[in-house]
């Protein structure tokens, strides 16, 4: 298995566990037997520095194995997207890999299809919805 690989399943495998609600149990009785302990250990700064120390380095963790495994998801999500476009008849291709475009490139597109629903609702008329401001 190639350490890419290696890595991506164990951030999928961390990712699962420690969402779960037995992971967020367990760091609630770490948490309490922590402060429990605080009159053994006389409310000490070396007390204090361990959960300091502890949980700096866990949130430091999860946050690149969080940041792998939603990467891994939004691409996978992007594909079904890109896969949708190409299968549909009439939907612009162009549109597949739009994450690659620049910001400007995309502000554009967006601006492009703001004026096109503009255009549709005038086109369109009236909408069913009552307007919440008349008084009838």
């Amino acid at each position: 298995m190639k350490q890419t690989e290696w890595f991506a399943a164990m951030a999928q495998r961390t990712a699962k566990a420690t969402g779960s609600s037995a992971a967020f149990m367990a760091i609630c009785a770490i948490t309490l037997a922590w402060l429990i302990s605080g009159p053994v250990f006389h409310w000490s700064d070396t007390w204090q520095l361990v959960i300091n120390t502890v949980t700096n380095i866990v949130s430091m963790l999860m946050v690149f194995l969080i940041q792998n495994t939603q990467n891994r998801e939004s691409s996978a999500q992007q594909l079904k997207l890109d896969e949708l476009l190409r299968a549909v008849r009439g939907a612009q291709n162009s549109f597949i890999n739009l994450e690659g475009l620049t910001e400007q490139d995309m502000e554009r597109i967006k601006t492009q299809y703001a004026a096109l629903a503009e255009q549709a609702r005038k086109e369109s008329g009236p909408t069913s919805r009552p307007d919440p401001t008349s008084s009838e």
